[in-house]
């Protein structure tokens, strides 16, 4: 009987002698654990059969900053519904994102009509430490929600990162949502701290979010504090809202230089609320807590994808989708990552290879949809600009096409790993 792959050889094949952090990951094993594995397959099994030493010598290849890990992995282990990872260990979410402290891009954020805002390590933690003052300055404690209002920018994560310096729980929506979904997620976790942009660009219209905004603040009585940030130099006078709530421009709270500080928490202590759909009723509220949010993601950008401080970085995603919140856990593995904000299907649809092309993109993240959209419209992305540094091609949302895979390698790049 023919073996498939004599008729169907495969799409991409890594090069066995190229170092990678998987064979990083299993050399330490092998020296620190006694594992006896060679391959990725092998990994895979131990990691099943041994999930505690799996996930406790992960923490220390990752080097995942805290003020200690504990002697406890695993806590009540019997069932899903009592098992508690980590229950001795104490971390922040934040500090392990912001661990590199030098003047390497951490965030390049583009819109949709060329404007660019650059931020490195450095500026970021001092944008960190600005947001961090003003929140607490506004009351916020551990456990206090934050919610924000806006578009994919360096400011969603600035905002993000200072609420989970504090301990405060975070969670945030994209600007095209209509007020009423907004209200039906938001609503439901009672936030103490709203923020939004005052707009945003989207097919070449700058669409205003203040009007939504003050119908998402008058029907949530929680917000007392409410940050603007000028994203499309609306006026922040045009905001009006019920008494009681203290209206400021992002730019201009907060106190700059200021040492930052990190509340030491529980490992399950909540980092996120991100929601379900709503495609059966109003979103559902669905948390991912600190630590495991953390460790997966690093465990998926460092073994999976690779990823390190000479990568750059992008997602087509927006703030109301999780991938985002994937996105920017690359900031503890010191990458650069580029925020678009803006439609995909600008300048023909090869706006996002235009600009992996100009900041030499490594590791680039999509949907199925558009990548479907591409092909049916016969876009040539490798004509717009040299792609070659694109190593990685990620593709989620729904399955891939067979077709679309054809696709991707013919018209984007013949080399790239593309995973789906």
């Amino acid at each position: 009987m023919m073996n498939n792959l004599d008729t169907n050889p495969p799409l991409w094949t890594p090069e066995q002698s190229k170092p990678s952090q998987l064979k990083d990951f299993i050399t330490f094993l092998r020296t620190s654990a006694g594992f006896s594995g060679t391959t990725a397959h092998d990994l895979y099994d131990w990691s099943i059969a041994h999930p505690n030493e799996f996930w406790s010598y992960f923490w220390d290849f990752a080097g995942i900053l805290s003020t200690g890990k504990g002697t406890e992995i695993l806590k009540n282990p019997s069932s899903f519904l009592t098992a508690t990872w980590f229950p001795e260990a104490r971390l922040n979410f934040a500090e392990n994102l912001l661990k590199h402290k030098d003047n390497q891009r951490a965030l390049i954020g583009i819109q949709e009509d060329g404007s660019t805002k650059v931020l490195t390590y450095l500026e970021l933690r001092s944008e960190v430490s600005r947001i961090q003052s003003a929140l607490l300055a506004a009351g916020v404690e551990a456990g206090d929600r934050v919610a924000a209002f806006i578009p994919n920018t360096p400011e969603a994560v600035v905002v993000m990162l200072a609420a989970a310096s504090i301990g405060a729980i975070y969670s945030s929506a994209s600007p095209d949502f209509g007020a009423t979904g907004v209200i039906e997620r938001f609503g439901q976790i009672t936030p103490k701290v709203f923020v939004c942009a005052d707009g945003y660009l989207f097919k070449g219209t700058r669409h205003d979010s203040l009007q939504k905004a003050a119908t998402i603040i008058d029907a949530i009585p929680s917000i007392t504090t409410v940050l603007i940030v000028g994203h499309t130099k609306n006026c922040v006078r045009s905001l009006q809202t019920r008494e009681g709530v203290s209206v400021h421009m992002y730019e201009k709270v907060g106190s700059a230089g200021r040492e930052l500080h990190f509340e030491q928490l529980s490992f399950n202590h909540p980092l996120w609320i991100l929601f379900s759909s709503g495609t059966t009723g109003i979103p559902k509220c669905i948390i991912h807590r600190a630590g495991g949010a953390l460790l997966e993601h690093l465990k998926e950008l460092q073994l999976h994808c690779d990823l390190n401080r000479n990568d750059t970085i992008f997602y087509q995603t927006t703030c109301g989708w999780m991938m985002w919140n994937w996105l920017v856990s690359s900031l503890a593995v010191g990458a650069s990552l580029v925020l678009y904000d803006g439609s995909p299907g600008a300048e023909d649809n090869t706006i996002l290879f235009r600009i992996a092309a100009e900041h030499g993109i490594t590791v680039f993240g999509t949907n199925a949809k558009f990548l479907a959209l591409l092909q049916q419209q016969s876009v040539q992305p490798r004509k717009v600009g040299d792609l070659s540094k694109i190593r990685l091609i990620l593709s989620t949302g729904s399955p891939l096409a067979p077709e679309s895979f054809d696709y991707v390698y013919a018209s984007i790049s013949p080399t790239a790993c593309l995973s789906s």
